[in-house]
């Protein structure tokens, strides 16, 4: 048809290039800001910690009113039990201003910058607050991958594949999923909330 605007769409799947488009959009975006550490580990040095770029990839179900608009909030932590606190992840998130987040099917891409743990992501909670007028979530999973200057590279999945809502099974506002080698189910050593 003569005169017909064609449209080219990018297969963004591969993680190769989710990751450059999230590293450009790091590179680029103001908004994303330095990390606020509300509290610090505590250590005899007066130098400040190493800080990282945490790739945060949140795929919502493709199930029915798997879509929430709660505010989701989400904990990692390493081997060592170091912890980063983001009480509502749609504040970091890069899909672009008005973008409506956890909406069913959806993959979201969030970019926080924060203090370095000392190791690899091994452990996540999830949580809702249970708020609006969609409050039950489906997480199928949660992708983080990390790094920063002088500090190995990591990635982690983690398969969630759970309903956070009152009034799905398990009924409960929290999701956990602790890949961990040694045992976390004692408080962390210290955490930091951004």
């Amino acid at each position: 048809m003569e005169g017909a605007a064609t449209s080219k769409h990018i297969n963004i799947t591969s993680p190769i290039l989710i990751l450059l488009l999230f590293s450009i959009l790091v590179i680029t975006t103001t908004a994303i800001g330095t990390a606020t550490t509300l509290t610090q580990p505590k250590t005899s040095s007066s130098s400040s910690p190493a800080e990282c770029t945490y790739g945060i990839y949140v795929q919502t179900g493709s199930v029915q009113r798997a879509g929430t608009h709660s505010v989701i909030g989400l904990s990692l932590w390493d081997e060592s039990g170091s912890q980063i606190a983001i009480p509502n992840l749609e504040t970091w998130g890069l899909m672009g201003p008005g973008f409506n987040y956890f909406e069913t099917g959806e993959l979201n891409i969030f970019g926080v910058r924060g203090p370095c743990l000392a190791g690899g992501v091994c452990g996540i909670n999830l949580t809702s607050d249970g708020s609006g007028p969609y409050h039950g979530w489906y997480c199928d999973y949660v992708q983080i991958t990390s790094f920063g200057l002088g500090i190995d590279c990591s990635q982690q999945m983690f398969h969630v594949e759970q309903w956070l809502a009152r009034d799905e099974p398990p009924y409960q506002l929290t999701a956990t999923r602790d890949l961990c080698k040694t045992a976390t189910t004692a408080l962390p050593s210290y955490s930091k909330s951004i």
